[in-house]
């Protein structure tokens, strides 16, 4: 028997020298490790209804709370805690059908008492809201038709007010006792309790670690997650956010800033995904006729328009972070229409056309056209950001080869608003931050020139009757063709021309593997694919 059971181990060994000099290590994603993100700034407060002055805070609160709706790429408002909401005949009734499968990040259950309580704190005088925010829902009705059901009763048909429901919603049995006054200080905004794809750590407090960590929600990711959190740190400047990426502390950058952008592609490590921002910068033209500026004119703007290189602007002051854009609305808008406003290449010889025919011309041996004894002279209105001073002087040497002289006048930014309210400018460079709904009625009517954004004095009546009613239209095939005239009319006109569209950049270590990032226009759109992200691996032994 003991001979049988050797021999028995032996032919075992031999068998299993053989079968292992047929296998092979391979290496496998492997579930785990933390992925820390890096951010510039830092938060503030983390509640949805306070997060609009600290763009750290909006970033991080879209992140954890969902709103009634939300706007997907194409600027199309999508369900989110909504499953669909519908306009009585008048425009004036709002009804949302609300979700029944939704829990809080605690594991309560969300209803409409949730929305009712949210938005009826933007009505308090006691709650530090926002002026425009609180003036936007002072005059709205809120009624509670049931668990799943939440009716606005507005003053008047309003379509842009579907905006305002994507602002996220906060949990009623958390915070329903809290005076209104004492939310902004409330522990609640360390460490908030949303319904959104991720969920604030409870032995997380930013305030006291510097670092926020999220898990994901498994309410929404119902399939699964590789990763066990993301870490946010927060650093006081680009210089601190750099070192902490060479030694390797962190796997991803947020934002990457505009100005910096060279400077963190060069690093090895990481992978850059852009994506079109919201933002866009332009020259706004001031037309007011107490100013009397040559730029009243209109051939004078369209030279100006086909004088200036953009492309060129973009790559040597920008270092190639914008994209080229026509007109008022940038790509996310439904408004915007590829080809519907003309394309202002830049063709010096079309602008020594429209100059000359508009009476400004180039004495012989003058470098400065003359029109009457007027030279062509304009200030640029800027502000002292570092990338406008660039296309500042980018811009002056361009129109100089005009024959247009530009004295650059440079301003905080505090001291710019107070220069544009006045108009006391010929040409402005401003950066425009649109809603995502497409009324630019506070921009662009004859209303805004008063009590307004109208800063350029752009008095045009077809133009702001079109704004007008679009507004007051609640279906996107309704408001379109207005849109649309609308942009007919900016074209004839040209009050402003748009320099570029801005981009947001998103980056991510090599350590960081199976990702993929597609166009992104919020913060959770970056982590759509997270779900599938690897940041550990393991070898497991296959067959050659």
């Amino acid at each position: 028997m003991l001979a049988a059971i050797c021999g028995g181990l032996v032919a075992a060994l031999l068998g299993f020298q053989v079968r292992s000099a047929s296998l092979c290590t391979t290496r496998v994603p492997a579930s785990g490790g933390r992925l820390t993100v890096g951010m510039i700034g830092q938060p503030s407060v983390l509640n949805p209804l306070l997060a609009d002055a600290n763009p750290v805070d909006e970033h991080l609160v879209d992140l954890v709370f969902d709103g009634l709706l939300r706007y997907d790429e194409t600027g199309q408002l999508q369900p989110a805690l909504a499953t669909s909401w519908t306009f009585d005949d008048d425009g004036r009734r709002l009804s949302f059908e609300l979700r029944q499968d939704v829990l809080w990040h605690d594991g309560e259950p969300f209803d409409a008492q949730d929305v009712a309580f949210t938005y009826t704190l933007l009505q308090s005088e006691e709650f530090p809201a926002p002026g425009a925010v609180k003036t936007l829902w002072e005059a709205v009705e809120i009624t509670v038709g049931g668990p799943e059901e939440i009716i606005f009763t507005l003053p008047q048909p309003y379509a842009p007010f579907l905006e305002a429901t994507t602002r996220g919603i906060l949990p009623a049995h958390i915070l329903a006792e809290v005076p209104p006054a004492e939310l902004a200080d409330h522990q609640f905004s360390n460490q908030p309790i949303g319904t959104g794809p991720f969920a604030v750590a409870s032995n997380s407090d930013w305030s006291r670690s510097g670092r926020l960590i999220l898990i994901p929600n498994p309410y929404v990711w119902r399939e699964g997650f590789e990763l066990d959190a993301l870490v946010y740190r927060f650093f006081r400047d680009a210089d601190a956010l750099a070192e902490a990426v060479d030694d390797g502390e962190i796997q991803a950058i947020a934002d990457v800033p505009e100005a910096d952008i060279l400077r963190f592609s060069s690093l090895s490590e990481l992978r850059s995904f852009t994506s079109p921002a919201l933002e866009y910068t332009q020259l706004l033209f001031n037309l007011d006729p107490a100013r009397g500026s040559p730029v009243s004119s209109v051939d004078v703007r369209l030279a100006l328009a086909h004088g200036t290189d953009r492309a060129r602007l973009i790559d040597e002051r920008l270092q190639g972070q914008g994209l080229p854009l026509d007109g008022p609305y940038p790509r996310a808008s439904w408004a915007y229409e590829p080809g519907l406003l003309p394309d202002y290449t830049f063709d010096r010889e079309r602008a020594d056309e429209l100059l000359q025919g508009a009476g400004w011309l180039l004495p012989e041996g003058q470098d400065i056209r003359q029109s009457e004894d007027q030279a062509l002279q304009l200030s640029l209105l800027v502000s002292d950001m570092p990338e406008h001073l660039a296309l500042a002087e980018g811009l002056r040497q361009q129109w100089q080869t005009l024959g247009v002289a530009l004295s650059v006048e440079t301003r905080s930014q505090s001291q710019l608003f107070g220069q544009l309210t006045e108009r006391e400018f010929d040409v402005a460079l401003v950066e425009v931050e649109p809603t995502r709904d497409p009324d630019l009625y506070d921009f662009w009517s004859q209303e805004a020139i008063i009590r307004g954004q109208n800063y350029g004095a752009w008095n045009n009546r077809r133009a702001s009757e079109a704004l007008e009613a679009a507004r007051q239209l609640v279906t996107v095939d309704e408001r379109h063709p207005y849109y649309r005239a609308f942009q007919e009319f900016y074209a004839d006109d040209l009050p402003a021309l748009t320099l570029y569209q801005h981009v947001e950049t998103f980056a991510l270590s090599a350590q960081v593997e199976e990702v993929d990032v597609g166009r992104f226009i919020s913060p959770r759109g970056r982590y759509e694919t997270a779900d599938q992200w690897f940041l550990l691996f393991r070898d497991v032994a296959t067959e050659c």
